[in-house]
Formats: C-alpha cells, structure tokens, sequence
C-alpha cells in the first residue's frame, strides 16, 4: 500500500525538488499544501496522511508581522490537526519540519522559527508524535530563487547571464547544504531510517560545506571561464560537484550550448572539446579517405583512440629495436587504440568513406613542452 504523504509549502524550492523526487516511486502518494490552500483545510488533508513534511514558512516578508503567522501560527495550526489525528485515530503522524540556523537569532525571522520548533517539540512530548526539527544552514541547489535569499542561486544566476553580483566581505563564512543531500535524508526518514540528532536534538543533514563569499563567487566564474578555456573544473565530487550542477541549471536556453574552434586543413578537421585540471583533455578528429595522421612518438604523453566512423590502420614502430606492430579498427567495433612511449604511431583511413576519431590524452597540450616528436613510422 502506498504511504501518503502531506507536503506543506509545496510549490517552495525544497517543495518542488521533494516532489520531483517522490514522483519517481511507485509506493508514495502525495498531497500538497500551498500557497492557494487556508488553514482550515489542514485536518481534511491530514485525515489520510501517514508522513508530514512541513516545509511551508515565510523568510522575506514586505510586513515583519507576517512572519509570526507564516512561521509560528501555521505551524500551531499543524500541530492541533495533527494532535486530533492522536486522539481521534491514535495514527501518530511523523512531522519533518525545515527550520534554519537563523532560530538561534532575535531577529523576527528567527524568533518565529523558534516557536514553531518549540509547538513541534511540545507536539512531541503531549501526543509522541515523532518530530524531525531540521535547523539548515544555506540551502542550495536546482530552482531556488535568486536575488531573494540565497547567494549561491543569485551568483549563478547572474553570472550566467553575463550580469554583476555583489560580494560586500570576501571572507564572510558561510555553510551550505546541497538540495539533494537535504531531500535524500528527508526520504530516507520516510523510509524508516534511524533518526540522527545533534546534542540539542535537532535532526542534521549531511555533508555540509564550510567555504566564502569570496571563494563562492569566484568558483562559479570559474565555470562559466570554462567554456571559454575548455579547462573544467573538479565537478566529480563534494561541494564543487553540487555547485556546478546548480550553476548549469540556472543557465538561459539560449545558453544550453555553446561553439569550440574547429581547426581544418586539407586532412580534416580537429576539435578540442574539453581538457582537465589534472587528468588530459579530450578531442576529435576527422581524417578523408586515403590521408594518414600523426607520424610522432612522445617520451611521456600517452593517448587513447576511438574511431568512430570509419576504418582506420594503426601502424606503431619501436623507436629503440625498429619493433613494428600494425593492427586495423573501425566503428563497427568499440576498440580502444592506445599509445605507447617511444613508439612511433600513425592512423590512416583506409576506408571509403570520412572517419571520425575520439582522442584522450592524458595531458593538457603545451605548446612550450608538446612531447611531441615527428617520426615516420
């Protein structure tokens, strides 16, 4: 049977990603509370949900008053649903509530935070509702909304777009949690995983990211410098991989693709699509009918093949003993062709038609120190 679920703040940043997520499992059934909804309507939802998440509050009101209602009020309201639930049904209904960092704080804002995790933990302790109190540092990740409160979507969204951005202190800390990391840990709770508390018994989310305003900024230049360069950034993992992810999807339609040179001459052509940091870079060539490339040998550099259409005729020569080895692929079969040092090497297409080749090497091409040697074979 499917678990139902109750989503405050739905159509919200975290909301959407939430749904997005759940939307994949065939075993959960979603209700959304937004926005278009008043508090009455909160115990006719309830009636069917076995799993709050309680994700609806209000951080930039034009009226400060609004955040008392927005934050403590509705999450009041809540609570007396979710209490007649007990008591009516004896169902107790487990509640995630994202609260902020900012609770700690006399502000407002933080002040109204505050009492809503005091009405959930007063929840907690009357009814044994299970309560999840979740106080995040800096959310980031696919559509948060810029210019409004977080600095990660307004750096990416503006800097994508060619526009200015303000960084007031360089060196101001700041801690981010990824979209992901935060919906992960929600669903796996959902799930009935063990709950993990800090000291004062709120629920954590993991990893988090301890940086900049200053090294923020400048990591999302460096990708949109990227295209340019053609050097990417360490994107694979941790806090880089969750940035970048977020820079890409604030990118205008206009901008999902962009032009690399395409240097020809009368054997074909050849593109560099990509080059590393610490791991080589990749290209193509073509190559027509009859026309033989490479003729080189490298002391250090190694390469990595792959034709793609065509056929083609590696042909290696050992620049020591005059060792030759000769060997025949082409895109009909996925065959990787590696280079050796100190052999020399071409390719010819031997076929009928243009060939289309795949190139990694393992080094960025420096033009001072190419490692490049010409040789016939």
């Amino acid at each position: 049977m499917a678990k139902r679920v109750l989503i405050t703040g739905a159509d919200g940043f975290v909301g959407k990603n939430l749904q997005l997520h759940l939307s994949e499992r065939k075993d959960v059934q979603v209700t959304c509370f937004t926005r278009a909804n008043a508090v009455t309507d909160l115990p006719a939802l309830l009636s069917g949900a076995d799993f709050v998440f309680h994700l609806a509050g209000v951080n930039r009101p034009q009226d400060p008053a609004e955040f008392a209602a927005g934050n403590t009020d509705l999450t009041h309201a809540l609570c007396e649903a979710v209490a007649r639930v007990v008591r009516e049904s004896g169902r107790k209904l487990p509640i995630i509530y994202t609260s902020s960092t900012q609770a700690v704080q006399g502000n407002p804002y933080g002040s109204s935070k505050r009492g809503a995790e005091e009405a959930l933990f007063d929840l907690q302790r009357s009814h044994g509702v299970p309560v999840h109190v979740f106080r995040l540092p800096n959310v980031f990740g696919k559509w948060c909304k810029p210019n409004y409160n977080s600095a990660v979507a307004t750096f990416c969204h503006n800097t994508a777009r060619g526009l200015p951005i303000q960084v007031n202190d360089p060196a101001a800390p700041i801690t981010l949690v990824y979209i992901d990391d935060v919906v992960q840990r929600f669903i796996d709770l959902l799930d009935g995983a063990d709950t993990a508390v800090d000291a004062q018994g709120f629920a954590t989310v993991q990893p988090q990211y301890s940086t900049t305003v200053g090294a923020l900024a400048a990591q999302i230049q460096a990708f949109k410098d990227s295209r340019s360069s053609l050097v990417t950034e360490r994107v694979g993992t941790g806090l880089v991989r969750a940035l970048y992810s977020t820079y890409v999807s604030y990118l205008p339609v206009e901008s999902f693709a962009y032009a690399v040179p395409m240097h020809g001459d009368a054997r074909g052509v050849f593109v560099e699509m990509l080059k590393t940091l610490d791991s080589g870079q990749f290209s193509y060539f073509t190559a027509h009918p009859g026309i033989t490339r490479g003729g080189h040998y490298h002391h250090s550099k190694t390469e990595k093949f792959l034709v793609i259409k065509g056929k083609a005729r590696f042909k290696f020569r050992h620049m020591h003993t005059d060792e030759t080895h000769e060997l025949v692929t082409s895109g009909d079969k996925a065959e990787i062709v590696e280079t050796v040092p100190g052999w020399t090497h071409d390719i010819t297409n031997i076929g009928q038609d243009e060939m289309v080749v795949m190139l990694w090497a393992n080094e960025v091409f420096d033009r001072a120190r190419p490692d490049t040697f010409a040789c016939a074979v």
